[in-house]
């Protein structure tokens, strides 16, 4: 019992910084866009269009690395995506040496991204379903930690030793992920029951209104999320707001982060998690809409990113709840990476758009008006959504 605690243990600290790691680095990504607008001529849009390809690269292959994961478990996946993670940064400080550079960057970071989703799965399978939601809502957020302290880091070195030392940096982080993986041991268990094949089990899924209502409101979250690590610290400098804002504002979005995660995945436990997602997109789009209303300073920009801290990654640990409760967990990392890819769909064009409307109109006005009209349709879907289980559903069905 005491190894098993230990072992548990070793699991929630590892996985933990893991996720750190990798969310402080890709959500830090949006403070080298000037600079290197500056030194090598790159345009928003180009540079908007290599964070996009990044999250739909991301979402294409989460369901593959899910997949792999739940056959091999997460640790030779992290290692390996971990290295491309790396080599993805370090072209970031050289796009214009070979042909598509930037579009080859951009590729290598999303194919990187992939490996710390598929610890969320491990997590599930050695945790009782009484507990899953805490228990990945602590996870979730001590690995929200990670940009409170790296994005703070990445514009201290940009300012003091410029963007390309502050890319090493990132790169060497990135690479100590691999390192990390190596003591994670988790495998499926031999004794998981594989009921139905990968492809019956996505047919399943596909057909269930509730889980398709949940992954088209997951669009919402990576179109909101991602446009503001990409361009709110553009949009901080067109508003004459201080540079250090920025770099500040995703500092805190990452201490929120952890605390709202936490929250959120205690909440799960007790209440309805269709609806408290719902209540995360209604209450992220209604920040937003006030933030726009409001003049823009570094005050209201500071109460703004911990107001959205508080709500970012609150989805992970209900999303979790809910597809391990409707579907199980034989098949957990390939469902949770479909619903991810979704969220990734969105993330792409949050971050292409933003790009594109600013090079056209010279502000940001359009997108933030795409933001909230996306919530809204997120709200509506989630809260509608239906969570019974696919038996569940047959029965009710027959008897009807």
């Amino acid at each position: 019992m005491a190894a098993d605690r230990r072992s548990m243990l070793s699991l929630i600290l590892l996985s933990g910084l893991i996720i750190s790691l990798c969310m402080g680095l890709r959500q830090s990504l949006g403070l080298f866009m000037r600079p290197m607008n500056v030194d090598l001529g790159i345009s928003a849009a180009a540079f908007g269009f290599s964070i996009a390809l990044q999250n739909i690269v991301w979402g294409l292959a989460q369901p593959f690395a899910g997949a792999a994961a739940d056959r091999h478990g997460p640790r030779p996946v992290i290692f390996v995506t971990a290295l491309l993670f790396a080599l993805g940064l370090l072209l970031f400080m050289v796009p214009n040496s070979i042909p598509g550079g930037l579009t080859l960057a951009g590729f290598l970071l999303g194919v990187g991204t992939t490996g710390f989703s598929t610890l969320y799965g491990a997590i599930n399978r050695r945790t009782t379903p009484e507990r899953r939601s805490q228990t990945v809502g602590l996870v979730a957020a001590c690995g929200s930690l990670g940009t409170m302290v790296i994005a703070p880091f990445g514009g201290w070195l940009i300012d003091g030793s410029g963007w390309q030392t502050a890319l090493v940096a990132f790169a060497v982080l990135a690479a100590s992920m691999a390192i990390l993986a190596l003591p994670i041991n988790e495998a499926p268990p031999a004794g998981i029951a594989k009921q139905s094949s990968l492809r019956d089990a996505l047919r399943e899924a596909l057909g269930h209104r509730g889980y398709l209502f949940m992954t088209l409101a997951f669009f919402a979250c990576g179109f909101q999320l991602v446009f503001l690590t990409t361009h709110l610290p553009a949009y901080l400098a067109l508003c004459g707001v201080a540079p250090g804002v920025g770099a500040t504002a995703l500092g805190l979005i990452g201490l929120f982060n952890a605390i709202g995660t936490y929250t959120f995945g205690q909440l799960g436990a007790r209440y309805s998690q269709k609806h408290l997602l719902a209540l995360i997109y209604l209450l992220r789009t209604a920040f937003i809409a006030v933030f726009l209303l409001v003049p823009v300073s570094a005050a209201s920009t500071l109460i703004f990113a911990a107001a959205m801290g508080f709500l970012w990654l609150g989805v992970a640990p209900l999303v979790n709840g809910i597809v391990s409760r409707v579907f199980g967990l034989t098949h957990f990392n390939a469902l949770y990476g479909v619903v991810f890819l979704s969220h990734q769909v969105g993330s792409f064009f949050g971050a292409w758009m933003g790009g594109l409307v600013y090079d056209r109109f010279g502000n940001y006005n359009f997108a933030w008006g795409a933001l909230i009209v996306i919530g809204l349709a997120a709200f509506t879907l989630q809260w509608l959504m239906d969570e019974r289980p696919p038996r569940q559903r047959s029965l009710a069905a027959a008897a009807a």
